[in-house]
């Protein structure tokens, strides 16, 4: 009970083919191909360079100076 040889794979290939026909497994090879190369798009968005012009950029703080104990909040009211 090793490994399988050549002759079994052979065999395994053939029943798989004659269960699911050629069609089918092209549409399963055609879409795992396109979620692959999605999940490496995904993959190289997320490491983007700073000189990228697509990544974003650094918000501006307004030049006003304020107090450090000073707290920006909205004060609401109980209802």
């Amino acid at each position: 009970m090793g490994s399988f040889s050549v002759w079994h794979w052979l065999i395994v290939l053939l029943i798989v083919v004659v269960i699911f026909g050629t069609k089918k497994l092209r549409n399963i090879g055609s879409d795992l191909g396109g979620a692959v190369k999605g999940f490496k798009d995904g993959v190289r968005d997320g490491t983007a360079s700073p000189e990228d012009p697509a990544s974003p950029t650094k918000q501006v703080s307004s030049a006003r100076t304020v107090d450090p104990g000073t707290v920006d909040v909205e004060a609401k009211t109980k209802s």
